[in-house]
Formats: C-alpha cells, sequence, structure tokens
C-alpha cells in the first residue's frame, strides 16, 4: 500500500500594476508619528527635558543648604542624570533629522525606551531616568509641603526655590512620559 505525497506547488503571479491612485495615498505608519526617536518632535521632546532638568538642578545648586536634606540631593542627582540622558538623545535625534534617517532599529528604540522609563525584563526592573525624575521631584514636593506648611519655617529655608527646583523636576518628568510612551508603544507594535 504507497501513498502518494502530494507536494504543494507554487506558481508566481504578477501584481497588477500600481495606479496613480495608489501612489497617491499617504501612508502614516507609527514609525513616522512626532515624539518618535529620529523625528522634530523627539527632538523638541528631548530639548525639553533637558531644559527643565538644567533649570531644576540649576536652582536647587544655588541653594546653599540642600545637602542637608536628603530628599534635595536625591533631586539633583536625579535631574543630573534626565539632562545628561535628555542631551544626548537629544543630540542623536538632531543627527537622524540631519541626515534623514529615523532610528527603525528594535535594539535602539529598546534602549531609548528603556532609559526614558524602564521596562520590566528578566533581569529585573530596570527604573531608569524618568521614574528617577518622578521619585526625586516627588520625595522633594513632600519635604518642601514639610518646611512649608507643617513647621512654618520658610523664613530660614529657601522655599521658594525648592519649590521651583521640584516643579520643573516634574515637568522634566511630563515631557518625559510621551517619549516613554511612544517608544514602548514601538516596541509593543512590532
Amino acid at each position: 500500500m504507497s501513498m502518494s505525497m502530494v507536494h504543494p506547488s507554487v506558481h508566481p503571479i504578477e501584481a497588477p500594476p500600481m495606479t496613480d491612485h495608489a501612489i497617491a495615498i499617504p501612508r502614516h505608519t507609527l514609525k513616522d508619528t512626532q515624539g518618535m526617536p529620529g523625528t522634530l518632535g523627539g527632538f523638541l521632546l528631548r530639548f525639553l527635558q533637558f531644559s527643565f532638568a538644567v533649570v531644576s538642578l540649576s536652582v536647587m545648586a544655588t541653594t546653599s543648604d540642600f545637602p542637608s536634606v536628603t530628599a534635595f540631593r536625591y533631586l539633583v542627582a536625579a535631574v543630573s542624570l534626565q539632562s545628561l540622558w535628555s542631551l544626548s538623545l537629544a543630540v542623536a535625534d538632531i543627527y537622524a533629522i540631519l541626515v534623514r534617517r529615523g532610528y527603525r532599529n528594535i535594539k535602539v528604540v529598546r534602549l531609548f525606551s528603556i532609559g526614558d522609563g524602564g521596562e520590566a525584563s528578566f533581569q529585573g526592573n530596570k527604573n531608569i531616568t524618568s521614574t528617577l525624575t518622578f521619585s526625586a521631584a516627588c520625595a522633594s514636593a513632600g519635604i518642601t509641603v514639610l518646611i512649608g506648611n507643617d513647621l512654618n519655617d520658610c523664613a530660614q529655608n529657601h522655599c521658594s526655590r525648592f519649590e521651583t527646583a521640584t516643579a520643573m523636576a516634574f515637568m522634566s518628568w511630563f515631557a518625559a512620559s510621551p517619549s516613554f510612551i511612544l517608544n514602548f508603544w514601538s516596541l509593543a507594535s512590532k
């Protein structure tokens, strides 16, 4: 009893020629979305992140008594890291814009996503710049409220500077959030 095996065969079929209507349809994919790495929107978000982080760092560093509070030292460290990260990615975005090439490599987008917000992976939880900035801003806001409202000790401290530095750290985090969301969305859609 012998069975004969059927082997499927593929017969190529010519694709119909492209019409003018098919060529004129603009295709907008997630890869072209403003705010993604390598776009002008991405550069503007990076510039805002960098600017707010540098203002927060500068305001906090000009106070003489910030080193006496751990939360304020943490804020200085977090916004320093945020400003370095945002500046380096802004330079990468400028390069991509100048050479007119986007970041299509999944490894590069994954690096941007991990650096921006953190991503749970099999190696553990990698919480990087925006998570650090957010937690430092929350801790600093708590200390600022304690000094200003609970202890009523703003006369001897730099409450307005602490509040400004904390607000700028929150603004840096708000500017980093769209970058993280778009990068993470891009990873999820691949």
